[in-house]
């Protein structure tokens, strides 16, 4: 399965608070003061605490950090000098950290040694009715506030070298944090408000720009869905594009914007898209045309699976089309590609959809259509090509047909674009 991913919308689950643990009294009953309160008092367990991750072991407790105490700090092995990345969780059901947590403690562990990793525990205020833990992540981000402004009494400690990694609603304290703290923090991530996506694919996807930093995955800005899987919406210039994930650049445009990509199924998650322009001539069809195309693209490195153009709005006829295509495998240098019409599958739709075609246009032939060129643009490389038909006395393709282009050009020819005359009527 493949994904695509654009702004991650999380839903809000309701749901009750657990109780705090029950613990039995000196005669084995239990105390009367669980019938008076179900959260663990403050006392025995602060709200908000900072956890210094030592080991990537998820079983390992850690070191907490204090405020006003610096022997913690010490006794944890505090780098002040070295690069602090605090990860914030957001709600939760089960008042319980989530897997992915320990699997980004330990991305990040391996990809920045000996960095700091703090986990910031907020549960007992996220695990809560979600609008309440909504009504908390102000009060969570001060905490985390107050923490940085502790700790940038220390000597050698930046604030230059902290990184916020917020998710869900997570994401909300890491920007109460930054707005609150004196000063400005190196840099804030809210991947979770950045993309759209299946739950904890932000997450995923934040820890494959760790551990795959060779193989980073490029979002495209796009103002709808509809455009971008047309491929209309691969360019870089202005910054309308950007790695995500840990090797984000920052952007000076403050505005909000959307961003998309596809991606595999699994990690490394980056995909290679490209833009396909196909100007479609016809001179025997006047009525609608509704071809099923599949391209092959041959290259250096490799050659492509068989993957489909999808059709998002109707084909236009003696018009330019088009389409978005995206391999998982990096296919070098573009060499060829292969279009293919599939022959129409023979269902009682397809029959009756035949049927009305023929019925609106008694005199109708054989539906036909000529491609002489296809223009392809890679979004990882912006490089762009032209493809030109290996024949060009035969640009005719039908169902159940094909036609093979080859490299012609480096670029596009963008006017003057001559037309193909109807020399094959």
């Amino acid at each position: 399965m493949r994904n695509s991913g654009l702004l991650c919308l999380w839903s809000a689950y309701c749901c009750f608070a657990a109780g705090g643990p029950a613990t039995l009294g000196p005669e084995g009953r239990l105390q009367d003061e669980l019938n008076k309160s179900r959260v663990v008092p403050a006392a025995a367990k602060p709200p908000v605490r900072f956890n210094l991750r030592t080991s990537e072991d998820p079983e390992h407790e850690g070191c907490y950090l204090s405020f006003d105490h610096n022997q913690p700090l010490e006794d944890c092995g505090f780098n002040m000098t070295a690069k602090t990345f605090f990860i914030i969780h957001g709600w939760t059901m089960s008042g319980m950290f989530e897997s992915w947590l320990y699997k980004l403690v330990s991305a990040l562990q391996t990809r920045e040694k000996g960095a700091n990793v703090v986990v910031v525990d907020w549960l007992p205020l996220a695990h809560q009715l979600y609008i309440d833990a909504v009504n908390n992540t102000r009060e969570v981000g001060h905490s985390v506030a107050r923490m940085l402004n502790w700790l940038q009494g220390k000597e050698d400690f930046s604030l230059g070298d902290v990184h916020l990694i917020g998710y869900s609603l997570g994401a909300h304290v890491a920007g109460y944090a930054g707005n609150f703290v004196k000063g400005t923090v190196g840099r804030i991530t809210a991947i979770a408000e950045v993309v759209r996506c299946e739950h904890e694919r932000a997450v995923h996807l934040f820890v494959d720009s760790l551990v795959n930093q060779d193989k980073p995955s490029f979002a495209f800005q796009c103002t709808d869905s509809n455009r971008f899987k047309k491929g209309i919406c691969l360019s870089c210039r202005k910054n309308r594009c950007n790695s995500i994930g840990y090797n984000a650049k920052k952007m000076r445009n403050k505005r909000n914007s959307k961003m998309y990509l596809k991606t595999r199924a699994g990690m490394p998650f980056r995909v290679y898209h490209y833009q396909m322009k196909i100007h479609v001539f016809s001179y025997k069809n006047t009525g609608e045309i509704e071809p099923t195309f599949y391209v092959t693209i041959y290259g250096t490195n490799a050659d492509s699976q068989i993957l489909p153009l999808e059709i998002v709005e109707q084909i236009g006829l003696n018009a330019t089309n088009t389409f978005l295509v995206y391999t998982e495998e990096d296919l070098g240098d573009l060499l060829k590609i292969r279009l293919t019409w599939e022959r129409t599958s023979q269902s009682w739709y397809n029959l009756w959809k035949e049927l009305r075609s023929y019925l609106s246009q008694p005199r109708r032939s054989e539906q036909e259509l000529n491609i002489r060129r296809i223009r392809v643009k890679s979004g990882e490389t912006q490089r762009k090509l032209t493809f030109c038909a290996e024949d060009l006395e035969n640009t005719r393709i039908s169902p159940g047909q094909e036609l093979w282009f080859h490299k012609c050009r480096d670029g596009w020819r963008m006017k003057n674009e001559t037309s193909p005359t109807p020399e094959h009527p």
